[in-house]
């Protein structure tokens, strides 16, 4: 395949030299660190300043807003998330990635939604692939790495395992059962957003939005996916997709569903035994309504924080 280099202006730990004059601010790291992300920000950052979080998982423009807050960022900055990453990519070296395939479309929002035209704005020479999404509970919500990562890793333990990773991931490792298992989570996924008053994308919806996989079924549209063909499994159980996706994403749907009344026992089932494997609690230390500012909040009010902004509730 083609192979390009592309240049770096500066690399630097100070995040105040980091953040002086930047226009966008580019957070890609694995979820769990945006809010030490956030805290590093908070003194530096700039009226006018744009924070994407690329991706923020489920939730994660709200945990990074609620960091600035606690943090007394007084700067007037704009915070938006993408519902996934760009590129189905893989790191092959120290300082080299392998693109696999770069998604035809992937939704994007600012918190508050008001805020989302002059996001795209600023990203749409770079980053056409970026399109307008309602509001932040619409990316959080169709965060479909909740879905795939952690079901995938745990149901294939043995084999991870046995082979440190050598089969591909989601071509091999996804199975009708283990697709089967897959579309209960994400039935989960899908009434908790329908609670919350969102129509969320199913797998099968946003595979053929996102490469144009299409499929009868969750198995089928997995299979028929170019993107996924060449991704090895993970080499070790100790992974982001366990250690980023179940706190950062699966933690807060559950939550969301137990605030208002959804059962996810696949989705808990699948805490319960990442925090199993990985000596954790996982419902504790994750991204939880209190922390992300939601704890007595009804969905009308939800609504409104990510449409509108600030709440009389001590947002």
């Amino acid at each position: 395949g083609e192979r390009y280099f592309g240049a770096i202006d500066m690399v630097t730990s100070d995040m105040s030299e980091a953040l002086a004059g930047a226009d966008v601010v580019m957070v890609v790291v694995p979820a769990t660190g945006h809010r030490n992300i956030a805290a590093l920000c908070a003194p530096h950052l700039q009226d006018g300043q744009i924070i994407v979080l690329n991706p923020g998982r489920t939730c994660g423009a709200m945990e990074f807003r609620q960091v600035l807050r606690d943090q007394g960022c007084g700067a007037r900055v704009l915070v938006a998330e993408a519902e996934s990453f760009i590129f189905a990519s893989r790191s092959v070296g120290p300082a080299e990635a392998k693109i696999f395939r770069t998604k035809n479309a992937v939704p994007l929002a600012a918190l508050p939604a008001t805020d989302t035209p002059k996001v795209m704005a600023a990203l749409k020479l770079a980053y056409p692939q970026f399109i307008p999404a309602k509001n932040v509970l619409h990316t959080s919500l169709d965060n479909m790495g909740a879905v795939f990562h952690p079901a995938l890793i745990i149901l294939n333990s043995a084999r991870i395992e046995s082979t440190r990773g050598n089969f591909e991931f989601y071509i091999e490792g996804v199975t009708p059962t283990v697709a089967h298992i897959l579309e209960v989570v994400d039935r989960e996924r899908v009434t908790v957003a329908a609670a919350l008053g969102i129509r969320a994308l199913t797998a099968v919806e946003w595979l053929h939005t996102a490469y144009a996989a299409v499929g009868d079924n969750l198995y089928e549209a997995i299979q028929a996916n170019p993107g996924y063909r060449g991704i090895k499994a993970p080499r070790s159980l100790h992974h982001r997709y366990i250690i980023e996706d179940v706190p950062m994403s699966l933690v807060p749907i559950a939550a969301l569903g137990a605030r208002f009344g959804v059962s996810t026992r696949a989705i808990d089932a699948l805490i319960n035994l990442a925090s199993i494997l990985h000596r954790t609690d996982y419902h504790r230390h994750g991204r939880t309504l209190d922390k992300l500012g939601l704890q007595h909040l009804s969905v009308t009010e939800i609504t409104r924080y990510v449409e509108e902004g600030e709440l009389e509730a001590g947002l």
